[in-house]
């Protein structure tokens, strides 16, 4: 037994020896020691800023000759006048007078390959917080294409049903042909332009929420208007409007089958 006891408690006796303390450094070797770790971190970096400044620079350079190749294209093909025949020309002169539908294009193909030269020459750089932002940026492209192109055909529907509006009521005899084409057209962008921005996602909720709104605003108006302030005004007006009516009747029909008549 107590040569037992001897065997187990002998080892915890024994005194561990202490380690040493940490030599301190000295100010300079403080100094010295800071400025090689930041060198090293710089010099560790220097391949991937030069990476950085040669795939941008490639990328700048090839970038402005494809777009001046797009620009060369697509006066080659006429595209600016096929813009002003549809009524993007207009539009983009009153956006950059200085520039051409065409010089618009290809400046917009420029800049989308010098987005995607970015996204790469930052994921080279290893920074990948702004790589995601722009490759962010390039999934939401589509989204804003779409919507662009919506907002285009908006423009050449409102123009068309403007000039069929303006010409069934200036047939029909009606005073104000110009107040109705435009009230039309009015209509034709306001729901294009809510459709555009679900589109685009930008405050959508709140973009519903103000054209139902608006709508429920004037319904509200107009019957108040009808209905309180104006009954014997109201019914003078549809009394008018319902014999100038009677009296279209048959200029409506003659135009109707004459519009029938030029599409056959």
């Amino acid at each position: 037994m107590t040569r037992f006891l001897a065997a187990t408690l002998l080892p915890l006796l024994q005194i561990q020896p202490v380690a040493p303390p940490p030599e301190r450094l000295s100010f300079g070797e403080t100094v010295l020691a800071s400025l090689t770790g930041a060198f090293t971190m710089l010099f560790a970096a220097v391949p991937r800023i030069l990476g950085f400044i040669i795939i941008v620079a490639i990328g700048w350079f090839i970038a402005n000759l494809i777009g001046k190749a797009v620009e060369k294209l697509l006066h080659a093909v006429r595209f600016n006048e096929m813009a002003q025949r549809t009524g993007i020309g207009p539009f983009v002169q009153k956006m950059r007078p200085d520039a051409d539908t065409s010089a618009v294009v290809a400046g917009i193909v420029k800049w989308l390959i010098r987005v995607v030269v970015l996204l790469v020459a930052f994921d080279v750089l290893g920074l990948p917080a702004v790589s995601d932002v722009l490759r962010q940026f390039l999934l939401w492209l589509p989204n804003l294409i779409v919507a662009l192109f919506i907002l285009v055909i908006a423009g050449l529907a409102a123009r068309a049903l403007a000039d069929v509006v303006r010409g069934a009521t200036a047939e029909a005899g009606f005073s104000n042909p110009d107040t109705l084409a435009n009230v039309a057209k009015t209509m034709v962008w306001g729901f294009a332009i809510v459709v555009a921005v679900n589109q685009i996602g930008i405050a959508t909720a709140l973009i519903n929420t103000l054209f139902m709104g608006l709508v429920g605003a004037l319904a509200l108006a107009a019957g108040l208007a009808f209905g309180l302030g104006g009954r014997e005004l109201a019914s003078t007006l549809l009394d008018d409007w319902y014999g100038k009516a009677q009296e279209a009747k048959p200029k409506m029909r003659r135009a109707a089958s004459n519009a029938s008549d030029d599409i056959q």
